[in-house]
């Protein structure tokens, strides 16, 4: 299932902002785990690089910064109109 948004696009409403967030995270998740995973298949069927993990490493450490904040800057849930 897809991701959506229902309704119209406001880029002012929080909301709209923090799935933004969510998407770009995804997309670098989804960069990273694609690219981190071919080169270690390369690496290991036969061209050893002994600096992979210099550029795993950092780079899973950028995107689990981008995860912490993208869950700090969540927007707080709305309380429900009783009436």
């Amino acid at each position: 299932m897809p991701i959506r948004w229902y309704g119209p696009a406001n880029p002012t409403d929080p909301t709209y902002q923090h799935f933004a967030r969510i998407v770009n995270l995804c997309l670098h998740g989804g960069i990273f785990a694609a690219v981190n995973s071919g080169l270690w298949f390369v690496q290991g069927m036969r061209h050893p690089w002994p600096q992979l993990g210099w550029l795993t490493g950092p780079w899973a450490l950028i995107w689990l910064v981008q995860l912490l904040l993208v869950l700090q800057q969540r927007p707080n849930p709305e309380p429900l109109d009783p009436s």
